[in-house]
């Protein structure tokens, strides 16, 4: 497999666009699986490391160091909560009988997500499914915030902002999933009835009976990075486009968004 495309190298940094579905760092149940570090260390040296992680399903910015004095500072800037952090997300609205029920919906007065909206709840590992995380009320959880913005509406779909502000495990991910409205596509906290395809969106459209989604996997994307250079201590902004089939959903859902709705896979 050849390394994912580079977005930014320096004499202290590597950024590279990682695609969803590859691992960042290797699978602690089978340890022969293909992970992005373990390409970096056999190709680029093994004193290139990665500063943060992103979920094996969730595509964009992954920053790496090339040397330790890089990474005792970058580490710093995300231990410290000083990296501002960016990602994109195509959630499903639920109705309030499908979402999950640990937490109220959070909806605005259309019935859709509101315009700004803030998820503080601590979350921590689920102790009945291992690999996944849950909503923890109190003092049990670690503390846990992201914020909100709704960028478009298209019907029972919204493409949001987040901007997570503490970096736990699938945080993104069960925050929206808390306020009823899981990512798409998301295996692990959202509705696995619920996919986005194009005979949905556009009237009168005759597709096929083995029509494929317009968007297949996890619709989630880090696509920014704001971080201190660390030899030059100045703000750098670090970007990663939205990949392909991202855009090919997004087409579709503001063409036809009006109609855009939601179908079971049991139809």
């Amino acid at each position: 497999m050849a390394l994912p495309p580079i977005i930014y190298e320096d004499d202290d940094l590597l950024a590279f666009d990682k695609p969803s579905g590859m691992l960042v760092a290797p699978d602690r149940w089978d340890k022969q699986r293909e992970n992005l570090m373990g390409l970096v260390h056999e190709r680029l040296g093994r004193e290139v490391a990665n500063v943060h992680r992103l979920d094996a399903d969730t595509s964009g910015l992954l920053l790496c160091t090339k040397n330790k004095r890089a990474l005792d500072i970058l580490s710093g800037q995300f231990q410290s909560k000083t990296v501002a952090k960016r990602y994109a997300a195509i959630a499903v609205v639920l109705p309030p009988e499908r979402a999950m029920k640990v937490l109220a919906p959070v909806r605005g007065s259309d019935g859709g997500l509101p315009d700004e909206f803030t998820m503080d709840v601590g979350l921590g590992p689920d102790e009945h499914q291992p690999g996944r995380m849950r909503i923890f009320r109190g003092r049990n959880g670690k503390a846990s915030v992201t914020e909100f913005t709704t960028r478009e509406r298209f019907g029972r779909f919204t493409l949001l902002e987040c901007r997570p502000l503490t970096g736990r495990t699938h945080q993104i991910r069960v925050h929206l999933a808390a306020a009823g409205a899981p990512v798409l596509n998301d295996p692990f906290y959202g509705d696995p009835e619920i996919m986005l395809l194009l005979s949905d969106l556009k009237r009168g459209y005759k597709g096929r009976a083995d029509e494929k989604p317009l968007l297949a996997r996890l619709a989630l994307h880090a696509e920014q990075l704001v971080i201190k250079h660390p030899t030059t201590g100045e703000p750098l902004t670090l970007r990663a486009p939205l990949p392909h089939d991202f855009e090919v959903a997004l087409k579709y859902l503001r063409k036809f968004g009006g109609q855009a709705g939601a179908r079971s896979r049991s139809r």
